[in-house]
Parts: structure tokens; C-alpha cells; sequence
């Protein structure tokens, strides 16, 4: 990781929507989609110091399964 890089990952206030978005695309890429990916919030409102955090969402079952499966076949298992 370059230092640019780490000094985005390091600020409270770096834009995550990129990250939130590469997420996105990674689902998409095994058939899985959380129709709630985005950004929390809460801790996008800027009272902590740490980074805002991603909100998954909510999925139905099916999903969870998939998502699961998907973790689990990167793992290699």
C-alpha cells in the first residue's frame, strides 16, 4: 500500500463510497447482491474519530446462503 493509499485509509473523512462500490462489484461477480450496501450513518456523522463504517444490510436467507457459499469457495474450502 502506497502512502497516499494509507493516508486515505487512515483519515476519518476519506471517501468510502469507492470502497462501498468495489464491494458492490465483488458481490455482483458471484450473483449476490445486498440491495442495503452503503454507508452507515451514524458514523459518517462525524462525532468519533474513526473511519465511517460499511452497513451490509439486510438480506434475505437465500442471500446469506449465497454469501456464505461464496466466502467459503474463496477460502478455498
Amino acid at each position: 500500500m502506497d502512502d497516499a493509499t494509507q493516508d486515505r485509509h487512515d483519515s476519518p473523512t476519506y471517501d468510502i463510497v469507492e470502497d462501498i462500490d468495489a464491494l458492490r462489484a465483488a458481490l455482483a461477480a458471484h450473483g449476490i447482491t445486498l440491495p442495503s450496501l452503503g454507508v452507515d450513518p451514524l458514523t459518517l456523522a462525524g462525532w468519533t474519530n474513526r473511519p465511517p463504517l460499511v452497513a451490509l444490510g439486510n438480506c434475505t436467507v437465500v442471500t446469506a446462503r449465497r454469501l456464505a457459499d461464496a466466502l467459503r469457495s474463496g477460502a478455498g474450502g
